[in-house]
C-alpha cells in the first residue's frame, strides 16, 4: 500500500490504482461485522434491498409480508457499535401496502425522492419518499417476479416489468402507461435489467431457459437470444438451442460498465455472458446451487481488480472472481436461506 501511494504522489502510477487496489483488499477481507447492525423490523423473509446510488446512505427492504422498510445506514453517533435505524416502513396498518410478497424495490436512479416497488399482488407502485403515499399503481394481469429502471436513461423513463405473462411490459413513468410489450419469451420472465451502458438496451431470463437482449426502439422484436453453446448446433439437439440455461433463468446482472452479463438459472449454473456479441465467455464457476422458485437478487462489485460476484448459495453468500470463475470465500452470519444481497460501492 505505501509503495502504491508513493508511486501515486510520484506521478508513476495510474491515480485510479491506489482506489482499485483498496476497494480489492477490503473485498477480500469481507466478514461478518460485529460492530454493526441493522434494526429488525420485517417479521418475515427478506426478499429484496437497494442502496440508493446517490449518496449510497439509505436502504429499501421489502418483505415477504408485503411490508417495505427504509434504513439509515449511516454512523452519525459515530460510536463504533451501532444499529442502522428504520427511518419508516410502509406496514400492514398502511393503506396502500402491497397485499402479498414485495419481490422487487428500487430507488429512482437519480434522487432519493422516489422509488418503486413490485409485488405478487400483480402491481408496480412508484411511491413519494416525503409523503409515503403512491404517485403511481401499475396493474397487470399476473403475478410480478421483477422490474427495472436504467440507471443511466436520460431520454426515456421506462420501466422494464417481468411477470407471469411471457410479454415482457414497459411502463412509462412520463405518460403513466404501460406504453408496449416485448414478445418473444415462451413463459413468465423471472428477471429483467437495464444495461449500464446503451440506455435502450434490456436483458430479460425466462422460466423457458432463455436470455434475450433487447433494443426498446426496434419494433421488429428482441436484438439476441443468448445460446450457451454460441450456435454449435451439433452438441445441442435443435430443441435445446439457443437457451442459456437448462433451467429457468432466475438472476441477472450487468458488470458495470455494462460490457458483460453474468445469469444464474435454476440448472445450478452462472454463465458470463460478452453483451455486445452474446457470446458465452466459458468461464466455469463450478456447481452454483441456486433452488429458488422465483428471482434470485445477486450482486457484482464496483471499482475492484478483479471484480467480485457475490451470489446467495444457500444461507451463505457465494463471493467468486467474474472472469475467472474462481470461488473466493463463503461469506457466512446467516441461518436460513439468503434471497439477495446489494453491493454498498462506496464503502465496499
Amino acid at each position: 500500500m505505501l509503495g502504491l501511494m508513493a508511486a501515486r504522489q510520484a506521478g508513476l502510477d495510474d491515480p485510479a490504482r491506489l482506489c482499485r487496489a483498496e476497494r480489492t483488499r477490503r473485498v477480500l477481507s469481507l466478514e461478518l461485522n460485529k460492530d454493526r447492525d441493522v434494526e429488525r423490523i420485517h417479521g418475515s423473509g427478506i426478499n429484496t434491498l437497494d442502496i440508493e446510488p446517490v449518496e449510497g446512505r439509505y436502504m429499501l427492504s421489502g418483505g415477504s409480508d408485503g411490508v417495505i422498510v427504509l434504513y439509515d445506514l449511516e454512523n452519525l453517533s459515530r460510536k463504533p457499535s451501532y444499529t442502522c435505524k428504520a427511518l419508516f416502513s410502509v406496514g400492514r396498518s398502511h393503506p396502500d401496502v402491497h397485499k402479498f410478497s414485495v419481490e422487487t424495490v428500487q430507488w429512482y436512479p437519480h434522487d432519493t425522492g422516489m422509488f418503486t416497488s413490485s409485488s405478487f399482488d400483480k402491481t408496480l407502485k412508484i411511491w413519494d419518499t416525503n409523503t409515503l403515499q403512491p404517485a403511481d399503481i401499475f396493474h397487470f394481469e399476473g403475478t410480478v417476479y421483477s422490474h427495472h429502471m436504467s440507471p443511466i436513461a436520460t431520454k426515456h423513463c421506462l420501466i422494464a416489468v417481468g411477470t407471469r405473462s411471457p410479454k415482457v411490459q414497459l411502463c412509462d413513468l412520463k405518460s403513466g402507461s404501460s406504453s408496449h410489450i416485448l414478445q418473444g419469451h415462451r413463459q413468465e420472465v423471472l428477471a429483467v435489467a437495464w444495461s449500464p451502458r446503451h440506455e435502450y438496451v434490456l436483458a430479460t431470463g425466462s422460466a423457458d431457459g432463455r436470455v434475450k437482449l433487447w433494443d426498446v426502439r426496434r419494433a421488429s422484436g428482441c436484438l439476441s437470444t443468448l445460446d450457451q453453446y454460441n450456435g454449435e448446433k451439433s452438441k445441442a439437439s435443435s430443441e435445446a438451442a439457443n437457451t442459456a440455461h437448462n433451467g429457468r433463468v432466475n438472476g441477472l446482472c450487468y458488470t458495470n460498465d455494462g460490457l458483460h452479463l453474468l445469469t444464474v438459472g435454476t440448472d445450478d449454473r452462472m454463465r458470463l455472458w460478452n453483451s455486445s456479441t452474446g457470446e458465452n465467455t466459458l468461464v466455469n464457476y463450478g456447481k452454483v446451487c441456486n433452488e429458488s422458485r422465483k428471482g434470485l437478487k445477486f450482486a457484482i462489485s464496483c471499482g475492484c481488480n478483479p471484480e467480485f460476484a457475490f451470489v446467495p448459495y444457500g444461507s451463505t453468500i457465494a463471493v467468486y472472481t467474474v472472469f475467472t470463475g474462481e470461488l473466493i470465500t463463503m461469506l457466512r452470519g446467516h441461518y436460513s436461506t439468503v434471497n439477495c444481497c446489494v453491493f454498498q460501492p462506496h464503502f465496499q
